[in-house]
């Protein structure tokens, strides 16, 4: 129960007595004045309706908004109770036409005029049985299927059906009792109706909806005529029942709150979530039992607007005997007995708010702005300034509530300067936590809380802060992380990088400030490829330094065939993927027996590994070799680099490998590279700075066929050197002389030079050259002799075939070797041809086809040494005239003329070798290297 008294009250309506309209002369201004004898009214449709009690006029009146009021005779004697509905236009009027107790129900249709006055579409006596009684009230339902009519008998007589017509209707009495009935409301909810029937002594619901109508006694004191009213949504339609000690609300199943209103009541409506009562003043007598506030019409009333959601006084004021008050056109009008109507405007929600504010009622004025359904942006200035006003008086704690409501609306730099300081810092805390509730909150917000948290050192706190649920997650992850770091909390950093995936900060983190080299590397171990690759890239050398065996292993099996070690359910099903091995050779920088291991576990495993991996290793292997003291661990690292270098994997980089063996001094190595790229000069030349003879003649001897200056080389070197070395020169000299390799001169020139080598060295290689050269020279002679007797025949055939006719005598074509028949041609030479095949083969009409080829060959050789002899006369010429011989020179090694001529003839088939042909192509290649 709700004392008023404990309520505050204000005035948020403005009073006003309602004036008459200004005439056309433009007076007016006066209180708008009813007629006399208006005892009931009403409202609805855009018109206040009123009904009169006189005798002469029994009408009912309406007033408009424009105020021009207008009436019709509606009974013959009075008008005792109206009903106008909201949703229709359709008024329910109870009235006597006779003297007596003989009350008539009229239906009236507004929109229908019968001669100038309001269709009336029903009439029918309200009696209850066959026992005349005064109506005591009159309700009628919005859908026009249910009408009620109390009786001061206490009967309740119920019409169902169309209200408006007698047909479609059916009347019977559905309550009965032996106390007043002061008041009927219908209730409907959904599909249901209720009818609540309240006398003076009970309240009891009534269900329509379900047949027999079942009705419950919801309590056992009622209240007086006028004195109980229907509430809107906002109350949850309950019906409200004012007795002179406390105005009850109900349920159609049971009884609600209370409110403890005192006074004797005299009207009570509902307006708009307002409670409007009418009661005596205090001042004034006591009540009557049933429709007593007739006896005292001089009293003065008070009206009360009461805000029950909001628990306050909207509005109270005095007034000189209330007939009504009626709700129209959003304000209340307040109808007096001596006529006139008062109106009272209910001020807008932001001059109500004002009020509040300016007496610090914040409180109620958030209730008020969320009853009036206010928008959210104005709720938040409402409590920004009620977070203001508590901040000023001092109350933090207070303020910090409020302004934790304005959080979406109210940018949050205004409240956090506010709070900056160290002693508000737990305000500050539950702001900020808050704001990350709603996600509203930016990097500097979770910096800032999370600084809060490392201040108050509330470590349940900032852990209850990080671990929030994985699918909402209201804060900048990385920055809570950064701010968690700085601030030495390194296991809450840790878990939230490893909760959301950030990688980078768990390592930095566990490598950095943990120094949990082996926690990392399980962590590395467990993150995709793509991720797993990169930050062994990043941190594969912290890592090797620290733990070296598990970082080579992981990188072994992250070059090969790697799967997160984590993913035990799809490693089977997804192909493994595999990392450049080279790339990752940087990291082992300072750990070579590491590095050793895990390149020969490359080359085990994937032959087709990266040149670099082969490289690294080669030269690892060199250096190993060239720094080991110990003779058997040497020669088995001999034999694992030669054999490296045997696999065939340095044929691309053959420069590298050699320059690797040569920095390392690896003899065996740079030999079989140079082997392996025919660089035989380079095997002799390296024989020869070591001063190994017999490894000279042997290169010689093994490539000496391949590339015959080995020999010569050989030669001079072993002409520079002082020492005994003619058996060396021998064996070198009898190969030149049976290779013919070098003239004899140069070979004397080349052995001048050794002061050890005297002529026997040599004596037996002249003489052999001289001997060679004179059977050479006898040869030619004997060659020379051959020629000029085969030219002096030849000369004689030409004179014999100038001098003395040539007999033909062949019987064979030259060509198809048929016999030979007319027509046939013949050519001095001895060949005879079938004309048609002389013809066809032939080329020109003058040349024998089977000699033309050799003819020309000898003729080609012909003018070949002449433009020969041209050249060299014009190539003497000019460099004896020219100033820069050498660009001469020049110009005609540009144009070929010094390469070698090399012609190349072959002896038709079935030509015997010693025709005059052939001899003269012999004698003009001997006359041509000899010129040469």
């Amino acid at each position: 129960m709700a004392a008023y008294l404990q309520w505050r009250r204000f005035v948020f309506f403005d009073r006003e007595t309602l004036k008459e309209p200004p005439g056309p002369d433009g007076a007016g201004g006066k209180p708008f004045a009813l007629p006399p004898g208006i005892a009931v009214c009403d409202s609805g449709r855009g018109s206040l309706v009123f009904g009169d009690i006189l005798r002469e006029t029994a009408g009912i009146w309406f007033l408009p908004r424009s105020l021009q009021l207008s009436s019709f005779q509606a009974y013959k004697l009075r008008v005792t109770h109206l009903y106008q509905l909201k949703q229709h236009s359709i008024l329910v009027s109870v009235g006597e036409d006779e003297e007596g107790i003989n009350p008539l129900v009229k239906v009236w249709n507004l929109e229908k005029r019968d001669g100038g006055n309001p269709l009336c579409t029903r009439i029918f006596p309200a009696i209850p049985g066959n026992k005349p009684t005064v109506v005591s009230c009159l309700t009628v339902h919005e859908n026009l299927n249910f009408m009620a009519i109390g009786f001061a008998d206490g009967s309740v007589v119920l019409t169902k059906g169309d209200i408006t017509r007698d047909r479609h209707s059916k009347t019977q009495i559905l309550h009965e009792g032996s106390y007043p009935i002061t008041g009927l409301a219908f209730r409907q909810s959904g599909k249901t109706t209720h009818l609540f029937v309240v006398t003076t002594e009970n309240i009891q619901s009534y269900m329509l909806s379900v047949k027999d109508y079942p009705h419950l006694e919801l309590d056992t004191h009622g209240c007086g005529l006028r004195c109980s009213s229907l509430s809107d949504p906002s109350q949850d339609l309950q019906f409200i029942v004012a007795g002179n000690e406390c105005v009850y609300l109900y349920q159609p199943d049971e009884r609600g709150p209370c409110f403890a209103f005192e006074g004797q009541k005299l009207i009570v409506h509902w307006y708009r979530g307002y409670l409007i009562i009418v009661s005596k003043d205090r001042k004034t007598s006591p009540k009557s039992d049933f429709a007593g506030n007739e006896a005292q019409n001089s009293d003065k009333q008070v009206l009360n607007i009461y805000d029950l959601c909001n628990k306050f006084i909207a509005y109270s004021s005095i007034f000189d005997d209330i007939v009504d008050v009626l709700a129209e056109w959003g304000s209340l009008y307040v109808l007096t007995r001596d006529g006139k109507i008062h109106v009272l405007q209910e001020k807008d929600t932001q001059t109500k708010l004002e009020m509040l504010f300016r007496k610090n009622l914040f409180e109620m004025a958030i209730n008020l702005a969320k009853s009036h359904h206010l928008d959210s942006d104005g709720l938040s200035e409402i409590f920004r300034q009620y977070g203001d006003h508590l901040y000023n008086k001092g109350n933090h704690d207070g303020a910090i509530q409020q302004y934790i409501r304005t959080i979406g609306k109210l940018e949050p730099s205004y409240v956090i300067r506010k709070f900056l300081d160290a002693q508000r810092i737990h305000n500050l805390t539950a702001y900020l936590q808050t704001l990350h509730l709603q996600s509203l909150a930016n990097a500097d917000h979770t910096t800032l809380l999370l600084n809060c948290y490392t201040k108050l050192k509330d470590s349940s706190k900032l852990e209850e802060f990080i671990k929030t649920s994985e699918s909402e997650v209201r804060f900048d992850v990385e920055t809570a992380i950064k701010v968690l770091r700085q601030a030495g909390y390194y296991s809450h950093a840790v878990y939230l990088a490893e909760k959301h995936a950030h990688h980078e900060w768990y390592l930095k983190i566990q490598l950095e400030d943990i120094k949990n080299y082996q926690e990392a590397l399980h962590y590395i171990g467990k993150l995709p490829f793509d991720q797993a690759e990169s930050n062994m890239k990043r941190y594969g050398k912290i890592l090797m330094h620290h733990v070296p065996n598990e970082t080579t292993e992981l990188l072994k099996i992250l070059c090969t065939d790697y799967r997160p070690s984590g993913d035990n359910e799809g490693s089977g099903m997804l192909e493994g993927k595999k990392a450049n091995s080279e790339e990752f050779i940087p990291v082992f920088a300072n750990n070579p027996r590491e590095l050793k291991a895990f390149l020969e576990h490359m080359t085990e495993v994937q032959a087709d590994s990266p040149q670099g991996v082969y490289d690294t290793l080669l030269e690892l292997r060199l250096q190993n070799w060239a720094h080991e003291q110990d003779e058997q661990i040497k020669e088995k690292l001999h034999n694992e680099a030669l054999t490296l270098l045997k696999s065939g994997r340095f044929k691309t980089v053959f420069d590298k490998a050699l320059v690797l063996c040569q920095m390392h001094n690896f003899k065996d190595g740079v030999l079989y590279l140079y082997e392996q790229g025919k660089l035989f000069q380079q095997i002799m030349h390296y024989h020869m700075q070591n001063e190994q003879y017999k490894k000279v003649i042997e290169v010689c001897e093994l490539y000496g066929d391949q590339e015959a200056c080995l020999w010569e080389q050989a030669l001079s070197y072993f002409a520079r050197k002082e020492e005994d070395c003619k058996e060396y020169i021998a064996a070198v000299l009898k190969h030149i002389e049976n290779k013919n390799l070098m003239p004899p001169l140069l070979v004397v020139q080349t052995l001048a030079h050794n002061s050890t080598a005297t002529l026997s060295v040599i004596k037996d290689y002249l003489v052999n050259k001289l001997q060679k050269q004179s059977r050479q020279i006898e040869q030619d002679e004997q060659r020379i002799q051959k020629y000029r007797e085969e030219t002096t025949r030849i000369r004689q055939e030409i004179e014999e075939l100038k001098a003395s006719p040539k007999i033909f005598q062949k019987t064979k074509c030259s060509i198809c070797t048929s016999a030979l028949e007319l027509p046939s041609v013949h050519f001095l030479c001895g060949h005879s041809f079938h004309q048609h095949c002389f013809e066809s083969y032939s080329e020109s009409d003058s040349e024998c086809p089977t000699c033309m080829p050799e003819n020309r060959k000898v003729m080609d050789m012909i003018r070949a040494q002449e433009q020969k002899r041209d050249l060299h006369d014009q190539f003497q010429h000019q460099l004896k005239c020219s100033n820069d011989g050498f660009s001469v020179v020049a110009d005609y090694f540009g144009r070929g003329v010094f390469n070698k001529l090399t012609l190349i003839t072959d002896l038709p088939s079935g030509k015997a070798a010693a025709t005059i042909e052939a001899g003269l192509q012999r004698e003009l290649l001997i006359h041509t290297k000899r010129g040469t």
